[in-house]
This record gives C-alpha cells, sequence and structure tokens, in this order.
C-alpha cells in the first residue's frame, strides 16, 4: 500500500509540516502487520515527470505485492533535494511508526559539485537519526559524474559503501544500476529515468528490500518473544 508525498520541483518546494501517517491504501495479509517503510530521496525517488503510478515508490510497491509482502509505503521524494536538503527535512519526511527507510540522496551533490566530505557527514547524521529510532535502513549508492575529476569521482562514490559498512546498514551499491546513460532507460535529459527505466531499477533492487522487510520482522520477532 503507498501513500504519496512526492513533490516535483519547478521554482519551489512544497514543505508539509503537518503530521504524517501512513495510510492503508490495499489490505495487509491476514494475520502479518505490514511493515512500514519509507522511500526517503530526491527526483529518482520522487518520480521526476512520470504519472504518480510509474515512480520508483509505486512500481516497488506493486512488485512486492506480488512476491507476497505486506507494507505500507511512503513516496517521501523531493526532486530537487541534496543530503543536506534531506537532513533539513527529516523531521517531518519520516513519521512516527516509521519501521524502516530506503535513504536515496547524493545524486544532487554529485551534479553540483558538492564537497564529498559534507555530503558525508549530511548523510552520516541523516542515517545516525534513523537508528537512534530503531529504523532499518536500506542505503542506495550514487556516481559522481566525472567532469568533476577522477579525485572528486573516488572519493564520493566510496562513502556510500564505507557508510553502509561503518553503520551495518544493507547497500545496494548504485542506484541507477543497468540504466544509468542508457536512452531507453531515461527521458530526454538523460538524468532521470523513464517507467521503463524505473521498472528496471525496482527488478534490481528487489532482493535488497526483501532483506531490509527481514531485519525489520526479526527485530519485531525477538521484541514480541521477550514480551
Amino acid at each position: 500500500m503507498l501513500r504519496s508525498l512526492a513533490v516535483h520541483l519547478g521554482a519551489a518546494v512544497l514543505a508539509v509540516n503537518c503530521g504524517l501517517a501512513f495510510a492503508a491504501l490495499r489490505p495487509a495479509t491476514a494475520g502479518e502487520a505490514p511493515v512500514k517503510i519509507v522511500a526517503f530521496g530526491d527526483s529518482l525517488t520522487a518520480g521526476f515527470l512520470l504519472p504518480p503510478g510509474d515512480a520508483f515508490p509505486a512500481q516497488l510497491d506493486r512488485a512486492l505485492a506480488a512476491r507476497g509482502h505486506s507494507l505500507e509505503l511512503l513516496n517521501a521524494g523531493v526532486s530537487g533535494d541534496t543530503t543536506a536538503a534531506g537532513l533539513e527535512r527529516f523531521d517531518w519526511a519520516i513519521p512516527a511508526g516509521t519501521e524502516a527507510v530506503i535513504l536515496e540522496l547524493g545524486a544532487n551533490d554529485g551534479l553540483r559539485g558538492i564537497d564529498p566530505a559534507i555530503a558525508r557527514k549530511n548523510l552520516d547524521a541523516i542515517i545516525a537519526r534513523l537508528k537512534s529510532r530503531g529504523i532499518e535502513v536500506l542505503l542506495t549508492g550514487m556516481r559522481a559524474p566525472k567532469n568533476w575529476g577522477d579525485d572528486y569521482a573516488v572519493t564520493f562514490d566510496k562513502m556510500f559503501p564505507e557508510l553502509a559498512a561503518a553503520h551495518g546498514l544493507i547497500l545496494y551499491p548504485f542506484f541507477l544500476d543497468g540504466i544509468a546513460l542508457d536512452p531507453a532507460f531515461n527521458l530526454s535529459d538523460g538524468l532521470h529515468p523513464n517507467a521503463k527505466g524505473v521498472a528496471k531499477i525496482v527488478e534490481g533492487i528487489v532482493p535488497k528490500v526483501e532483506e531490509l522487510l527481514q531485519r525489520v520482522k526479526a527485530k519485531s520477532a525477538a521484541v514480541q518473544s521477550k514480551s
């Protein structure tokens, strides 16, 4: 079941400061509590220029439902967000009750040539906040454009696996794996996936999301066994 908070940016970002809650759009599997997941990212999560049903969270939701998983998925993608912007909106983007987050931020930092040390610090802060709330995390990696030079690219690219290792997170190494720079899977801007591209992303990432769900369920089972 999917709830959308996706925002496409033109000249401004819409900030929703009201309390967020998960909405049940598909009945949960009998006897199984749905796992509450937030897809927290930028335009790649929000579904830039795509119908809501073709965006990453919507396609992922359908793919997981087809595999028998019960979940409530919130699309908290905001087009144009950097890691700094994600950190700034963290408190209202990750509602109470969240059990897992797919963290997809950093692409805009790379496009703008922001110092990888700054992006890393922001991601580290976001991850620390998630962990302090007991939220399981799937971190998705990104690769820097080559126009900033090899040193920049190496430093930028390695921060994702290093953060995942430091915090014990599940890592999907490259969010655009299999579709980057391929016209068949991208919009005319060459940067954002079309519906086919999103489907390809979902196909690749589903096993990692299932691992994320397993972590949440294992934690829940451990808590119940102690009660």
